[in-house]
C-alpha cells in the first residue's frame, strides 16, 4: 500500500509544470488529486465542490495573488493543508500557522512527511 493511498488531496499551483509534477507524485504515492487551481478563486471553488481531505498550496499564485485567503478558508473549514515555498516559516504571514510549512525543492518522501504531520489530529473522514 502507497503512503497516501487514496487520500482526497487538492493542488494549488499556478506552475503548470510544477502542478503535474506534483499530481504525478501524489498518484505515485497512492492519493487522488481531486483538482488543480492556480488562482485564488479556482481554489475556493475547488474546496466547496470537490471536497478535499487536504490541500497543497503554493504559496505565490497566478495573477500576483498570494494563497492567504485559501489558507484562512481551510482553516475555518479544518481542512489540513501543507504550504510548499521557498520562503522560511517566520516569514510567511499568520494564515499560515496551522499549516505545515514544506520548504521548496523537495523530496517525494519529504511531501509524504508533511502531509502526514498535516493531518494528524484531523480525522479523514472518506
Amino acid at each position: 500500500m502507497n503512503a497516501l493511498q487514496g487520500l482526497r488531496i487538492l493542488v494549488v499551483e499556478n506552475d503548470e509544470m510544477s502542478a503535474t509534477l506534483l499530481e504525478m507524485q501524489l498518484a505515485q504515492s497512492g492519493a487522488e488529486v481531486v483538482g488543480t487551481a492556480a488562482t485564488v478563486a479556482d481554489a475556493l471553488r475547488l474546496v466547496e465542490e470537490a471536497a478535499p481531505q487536504i490541500v497543497l498550496l503554493d504559496y505565490r499564485l497566478a495573477n500576483h495573488e498570494t494563497s492567504d485567503p485559501v489558507a484562512e478558508a481551510l482553516t475555518a473549514r479544518s481542512i489540513p493543508f501543507v504550504v510548499a515555498t521557498g520562503m522560511a516559516s517566520h516569514q510567511l504571514p499568520d494564515a499560515f500557522r496551522p499549516g505545515v510549512v514544506l520548504i521548496k525543492p523537495y523530496l517525494t518522501k519529504e511531501l509524504e512527511a508533511s502531509l502526514a504531520r498535516a493531518l494528524q489530529g484531523h480525522p479523514v473522514v472518506s
